[in-house]
C-alpha cells in the first residue's frame, strides 16, 4: 500500500471500499471472491488498499482489541506496534500535561497510550506513509487536539524543548527483525544522544539489549504480558529512581495485566545451588531478563540447579506468579533411549517440553521419542555443570 493509496482510502469513497472489505472478510469469502466482489464497484488500487486494510484490522484486534476496527495499519508497523495494555502501563508514569516528543512514533500506537494518559505529544516518523498512517489513527480515536504528527528525521528533534522524550526505534528491515542496536532506526548512539539532551527519557527497546548499552543512571523495565516477554523500558532522568546507581536500584520485572513488579533486593547475594529437590520453578522471562532470579529463588525458598541456568528447585510448594512450578516425577542423566523407556513406562502420549542451557532439538527429539500413551507430562531439558539432565515433571 503506497501514500496515494492510504490517502484515498481515507475519501468517503475509500471508507465505503473498507466497510464493503470487512464485510466481505467477515463472511469468510475467498480472498479472490472477496477481491472480485469489490472491483465491480473500485478500482483495482482502491480494492487492494482496503483488502489489506480490512486484514490489518482483523489481525490488530489482537494488540488493540475493540480500538482496532478504527484504527489503519501497515504490516511493519503493526508488527512493531506495543500491545495496547503494555503501552498503557508505560503512559501511566507520565503526569496529565506532559509535552512528549515521540521520536520515532511509527502507526501510533504509544502516542495513543500518551494522549489518553494526558500528554501533549509532537510526534515524528522518517517515513511519509506512517506518518498518514499515525495521523489518522490520532483523529480516528478523537485524541487529534493533543496530538501532531510529522514527518521528520529523529535528529530533527530538540528534546530539551520537551519535558520527556519517548523513543521506540524501529527494529524491523523488511520482513526481518533486528536484534543489534546499532541496527536499529536510529541507531543506537543517535538515540543515546537525544536522551543525552533530554530532562527525562523512556526508551523501549527489544528485551534481550545488552547491559553494557543501557545509559548509566536509568532504571530498566523488563514488562511480561501473560507470561511472554514484550519489551524493556529504559527510564532516565526525572522518571530514574536512583540516577547513578542503576547496577544496585535500577533493575525491576512487570507482570501485565496485574501490575505486580519485582525489584532487586540488595540483602541478597547471587542465588545458590543444589540437587534438584521435590519441585522445578521456571522463572518468568521478565525476571531472568532483569536478572532477578535469586529474588524469585529466595521467594520459591529454593535454590538453582546449575549456577548458571534459570532452573530453581525446593522442597517448598510455593506460590508466585514470578515462576511456574512443576513436580519433579524422575531425574534422569538425559539419553534418547532412557527417555524414551521413562516416557513409555509411563504412558506418555501428550508431552511438553522445555529447556535452557541445552542444545537439542525439540522438534526432533519429539519425534524420536515417538510417544504412544494417554497421559500427559512435561520433561524439562537442561544441564548440571556439564551433564545433560531430563526433568520428567508435572504441572503443580
Amino acid at each position: 500500500m503506497d501514500l496515494d493509496a492510504f490517502r484515498d482510502l481515507l475519501t468517503p469513497r475509500g471508507q465505503k471500499a473498507l466497510g464493503d472489505a470487512v464485510e466481505a472478510l467477515t463472511e469468510d469469502l475467498d480472498p479472490v471472491l472477496a477481491a472480485s466482489r469489490l472491483r465491480k464497484t473500485y478500482d483495482a488500487p482502491l480494492t487492494a488498499a482496503a483488502l489489506t486494510q480490512a486484514r490489518l484490522r482483523a489481525r490488530g484486534a489482537v494488540k488493540f482489541g475493540a480500538d482496532a476496527a478504527r484504527m489503519y495499519f501497515t504490516p511493519d508497523g503493526l508488527e512493531q506496534a506495543t500491545r495496547a495494555e503494555v503501552a498503557a502501563h508505560r503512559a501511566r508514569r507520565f503526569l496529565p500535561g506532559t509535552r512528549v516528543a515521540d521520536a520515532c512514533c511509527g502507526i501510533g500506537g504509544d502516542l495513543i497510550a500518551l494522549a489518553r494518559a494526558g500528554c501533549e505529544v509532537d510526534a515524528v516518523d522518517l517515513d511519509p506513509l506512517t506518518v498518514e498512517v499515525a495521523r489518522a489513527n490520532a483523529l480516528a480515536l478523537e485524541l487529534g487536539d493533543r496530538v501532531t504528527v510529522r514527518t521528520a528525521d529523529a535528529s530533527e528533534v530538540d528534546p530539551a524543548a520537551y519535558d520527556v522524550l519517548f523513543a521506540d526505534p524501529a527494529r524491523r528491515s523488511g520482513n526481518r527483525r533486528v536484534f543489534d542496536p546499532m541496527a536499529y532506526s536510529p541507531p543506537w548512539p543517535a538515540v543515546l544522544d537525544l536522551v543525552a539532551r533530554a530532562r527525562a527519557a523512556c526508551l523501549k527497546v527489544a528485551p534481550g539489549i545488552p547491559y553494557e548499552l543501557i545509559p548509566a543512571g536509568a532504571d530498566a523495565e523488563w514488562v511480561s504480558f501473560r507470561g511472554e516477554v514484550k519489551e524493556a523500558v529504559l527510564w532516565t532522568g526525572a522518571f530514574a529512581t536512583s540516577p547513578g546507581a542503576a547496577e544496585e536500584t535500577g533493575r525491576r520485572a512487570t507482570l501485565l495485566p496485574s501490575g505486580e513488579t519485582l525489584t532487586t533486593d540488595p540483602s541478597l547475594g547471587p542465588a545458590g545451588h543444589g540437587p534438584v529437590a521435590r519441585f522445578l520453578y521456571e522463572p518468568d522471562g521478565a525476571a531472568i531478563r532483569a536478572h532477578l532470579v535469586a529474588e524469585v529463588a529466595a521467594l520459591v525458598g529454593g535454590h538453582l540447579l546449575d549456577p548458571h541456568i534459570a532452573y530453581i528447585t525446593g522442597d517448598t510448594s510455593a506460590v508466585t506468579p514470578w515462576a511456574s512450578r512443576y513436580e519433579v516425577l524422575e531425574t534422569l542423566p538425559f539419553s534418547l533411549k532412557r527417555l524414551r523407556a521413562a516416557l513409555r513406562e509411563r504412558r506418555i502420549g501428550t508431552l511438553t517440553l522445555k529447556k535452557r542451557g541445552s542444545a537439542l532439538d525439540l522438534e526432533r527429539l519429539r519425534k524420536d521419542l515417538r510417544l504412544s500413551g494417554d497421559k500427559s507430562c512435561v520433561v524439562v531439558l537442561t544441564r548440571i555443570g556439564e551433564r545433560p539432565f531430563a526433568f520428567i515433571c508435572e504441572p503443580s
